[in-house]
């Protein structure tokens, strides 16, 4: 199991006071490259966040029966393509969170576990659910008449949101416990979400749906529970500077 420990690391500038006195000196003295301020460059985000437009649409249904399902939702005055879109969110967040759970169960077979840690066969029970509420919503948005496979704005927002959560599982040198971080951070996520898709189909008036969503939110509270003990475990263990590496059999 990959420990935090102190080492060589020279990315402080109190490494080396000299140089880091000089380089403060030296950006003192130099005016910057090229004119401008800080109110300058916002002003020109600002233009490019008012001249960009969009992330994207949510795309027409697909079928005969979608078409007559947004024409119905147009005569009670909900746009129909808000409830397509969430849905299709938490479609990508938990595509996403089958691939973290995967890259997590990677770690623990070179590394093993840790006492109060994760089973493999724990972290086998999360992903398979995470895939379950996947193909879940993907019936959803099918019943809808809409296409499951198109990448609608919330789909593409929470995917640019959540690349840096999967990029913490998979890079190497980030151990186990440092990767049930990750988990955290999306576990907590997907817990308000689910919540916030339920809200919004009982807005609409898709009470079953809602009922199928509240299944999948029990589960993911679970899911959290479960990480948050983890973590804890791990943050105890590494307090108290016991070991906390089992072989990866012995972890299985």
């Amino acid at each position: 199991m990959k420990q935090i420990r102190m080492g060589t690391n020279t990315t402080g500038i109190a490494t080396s006071p000299i140089d880091s006195k000089e380089l403060i000196e030296f950006a003192q003295v130099i005016p910057p490259s090229s004119p401008g301020s800080e109110a300058e460059a916002a002003a020109v985000r600002s233009e490019y966040a008012r001249e960009s437009g969009t992330v994207g649409t949510v795309p027409p249904p697909a079928s005969l029966k979608g078409v007559v399902k947004a024409a119905g939702e147009l005569i009670q005055g909900r746009p129909p393509a808000l409830l397509i879109d969430k849905l299709g969110e938490r479609l990508q967040f938990e595509r996403s969170g089958t691939r973290l759970y995967e890259a997590v169960i990677t770690k623990h077979d070179a590394e093993g576990t840790f006492e109060g840690g994760p089973t493999r066969a724990d972290l086998e029970a999360i992903r398979d659910d995470e895939l379950r509420h996947f193909a879940l919503l993907k019936r959803a948005i099918e019943r809808l008449g809409a296409d499951p496979t198109a990448m609608t704005p919330s789909a593409d927002v929470i995917g640019l949101a959540s690349a840096g959560v999967l990029a913490v599982a998979v890079e190497p040198r980030i151990g186990l416990g440092q990767s049930l971080q990750a988990l955290l951070v999306a576990e907590l996520t997907d817990n308000d979400s689910w919540r916030m898709l339920i809200d919004l189909a009982i807005a609409y008036g898709q009470d079953e749906l809602a009922a199928e969503l509240r299944v999948a939110e029990q589960q993911e509270a679970l899911h959290l529970d479960r990480v948050r003990a983890w973590l804890s475990s791990k943050l105890a263990l590494d307090a108290r500077g016991e070991p906390t590496s089992t072989t990866p059999q012995q972890a299985a």
